[in-house]
């Protein structure tokens, strides 16, 4: 998201192009950057329709082999929601794991906000 806007069509450029996502919270995985765009942009897309906000906020945590990760919120900044573990090589994205545990709360939160 960016700059508040809710459209992810920036991020398609940072996307590999076999590129993964999964969520705790769905059944299988997401195995194509056209599938995860679609998915993002149709979730998107409802929170914008109903007047909703969602924050993205730099987060620390070690877990799942990570030192950061993003923690989202929606409504507001204190609804703290999922941790998004996100995988880079080659300065593209191959995966991003949205994930409930650890739990958002369990983090320390930076109150950074990337656009």
């Amino acid at each position: 998201m960016h700059d508040g806007t809710l459209d992810a069509s920036h991020i398609e450029l940072l996307l590999a192009d076999e590129f993964c996502y999964s969520s705790q919270w769905m059944i299988g995985e997401i195995t194509s950057k056209t599938e995860f765009l679609d998915y993002i942009k149709s979730i998107l897309d409802s929170i914008r329709q109903s007047g909703g906000r969602a924050y993205a906020e730099i987060a620390y945590a070690n877990a799942w082999g990570h030192d950061e990760c993003v923690v989202t919120a929606e409504g507001d900044k204190e609804n703290l929601v999922a941790c998004v573990f996100a995988y880079v090589r080659d300065g593209k994205i191959r995966r991003i794991d949205m994930c409930g545990a650890p739990p958002p709360s369990a983090t320390m939160i930076s109150g950074e906000y990337p656009s």
